[in-house]
């Protein structure tokens, strides 16, 4: 596995950024405070719907830019999406739909293997169920959301991700917030990556486990952190934790690198802690047949505790799955409020995920499968390596399909997405709260759907502008030297 996990910007880099925002701070402030003094508050008597600081920003820099977030398409996540059009930012207004669309090269969606848009093999088996069962089962899994589709979807995913059992919720994000806390409680340990995903954050708060961050990908940091909390215990009662659960992902998608999993893997046989693997982004999408991280690195997947992955990505569907020993499954079939309350996984979206897998392994006998993880392979390497080549600084790992490209400054958000949308790309934009401060971004998503055609074309596209941008942040020998 080769690629950059994180880099510290450019002395010139930073200085403008932190400068950029001192000025939309002072600014922003100066504007309220005349704004307090000579308009009346509207609605008295009322307690305000945000808090400060987020009302704050929401107002003076979210809604100047954002046009470049949250724009609607009117076509099938494929390699090409027709975008709609917007109205120009008009303070906190609703942008308004012009009625016209735009044809845009598709770098923004997770639709890694191509299954999201028609298939030969999938569609046709999709609309077949779609007829008998309809859209939504209505019902939980426990009640009347059970189909026969269901009980071999479960096994079928068990399966393909290697896993004694498996247990399948109607909503990736859902899996793991509401997993998490039927896994680890009070008197708990959590310790976390720190760029995991919300969806994480979100399971471990409403755990009452307590949690200790380790830095991204430190493994130093990871074993430092569990062999001291093994020593010393619980704070004040020093007894120890009722169990210890390192949670990690197989792809970052806000960074596009992988775990350092074998290392991890040694760890957690070392000191006897449970392992909780997050796969939503790789699964499907990374190794030589779509196993994920554990493929790819070569480790078993029944080694991993707790495997978790999403139908969202690779698979063009929706949900996800928790995967683990059976008995494990058995107790979470009883105390995932997941399972027992919530609408069960629509029998087309089951039939899409099941077809989906059945193509990846070349059950239906056309070799598309491979053929598709190869590609996406390749695409992704290529597309990196000719980012970095033209000079553009580009996290991530070899065959990872996420490569964020770094902007650093806030003010380069939207230049680059507007001028990037102008000329017919489609590309996600972040910036802080969801990076750090320093750490803006252009996130590419690659497919295998994408030919090579599509990637020289928005490879010219991007040189130009990058450079009008000022982006191209590899070309200073200070960002070179940190990359070596």
């Amino acid at each position: 596995m080769s690629g950059v996990d994180h880099v510290q910007p450019p002395f010139a880099a930073a200085f403008t950024t932190l400068a950029t925002w001192m000025f939309f701070f002072l600014f922003g402030h100066l504007r309220d405070l005349i704004r307090k003094r000579f308009v009346p508050r509207k609605a008295k008597g009322y307690a305000p719907i945000r808090q400060d600081y987020e009302d704050f920003y929401t107002r003076r820099m979210y809604y100047r830019i954002h046009d470049c977030w949250n724009r609607p398409i009117s076509s099938a996540p494929d390699a090409w999406i027709d975008v709609m059009e917007r109205s120009a930012p008009r303070g906190q207004a609703a942008l308004e739909v012009t009625g016209t669309t735009k044809r845009c090269l598709n770098l923004s969606s997770y639709n890694y293997l191509g299954f999201a848009a028609a298939d030969e093999y999938c569609t046709p088996r999709v609309q077949e169920v779609l007829k008998q069962y309809g859209a939504s089962m209505c019902s939980s899994r426990l009640a009347a959301g059970t189909t026969e589709h269901h009980l071999a979807f479960d096994k079928e995913v068990a399966e393909f991700v290697g896993c004694e059992d498996v247990l399948t919720f109607g909503m990736g994000f859902a899996t793991n917030s509401v997993v998490i806390p039927a896994l680890v409680g009070k008197g708990c340990l959590v310790l976390s990556d720190a760029l995991n995903h919300a969806s994480i954050v979100s399971g471990v708060r409403g755990s009452g486990a307590k949690v200790k961050v380790f830095v991204h990908n430190d493994v130093a940091h990871l074993e430092r952190l569990l062999r001291d909390s093994i020593a010393y215990g619980q704070p004040k009662t020093r007894r120890p934790w009722k169990k210890i659960l390192i949670i990690v992902e197989g792809i970052y998608s806000m960074e596009g690198g992988m775990c350092h999993l074998p290392e991890i893997m040694e760890l957690k046989k070392r000191y006897k802690a449970y392992l909780f693997l997050d796969e939503a982004h790789s699964i499907g999408a990374i190794g030589a047949h779509g196993g994920g991280v554990c493929e790819h690195f070569g480790v078993s997947p029944r080694d991993v505790d707790v495997m978790m992955g999403t139908f969202t990505k690779s698979f063009g569907s929706c949900g996800g799955y928790i995967g683990g020993p059976r008995a494990l499954m058995q107790c979470l079939r009883r105390m995932g409020p997941a399972h027992c309350y919530a609408t069960s996984m629509s029998v087309p979206a089951v039939e899409q995920v099941v077809s989906a897998m059945h193509v990846l392994r070349d059950k239906d006998g056309s070799g598309r499968g491979p053929r598709k993880i190869r590609q996406l392979h390749d695409n992704a390497n290529y597309f990196r390596q000719k980012l970095q080549s033209m000079g553009c600084l580009v996290l991530g790992s070899s065959d990872s399909p996420v490569m964020p490209v770094m902007l650093f400054n806030p003010g380069k958000i939207s230049s680059t997405s507007r001028l990037l949308f102008e000329r017919g790309i489609a590309m996600v934009v972040v910036g802080f709260p969801a990076t750090p401060l320093l750490s803006a971004r252009a996130r590419v998503c690659i497919s295998a759907s994408h030919s090579r055609e599509d990637l020289d074309w928005a490879l010219q596209v991007l040189d130009e502008v990058s450079s009008v941008c000022l982006i191209k942040y590899a070309q200073s020998p200070q960002i070179t030297h940190l990359i070596h």
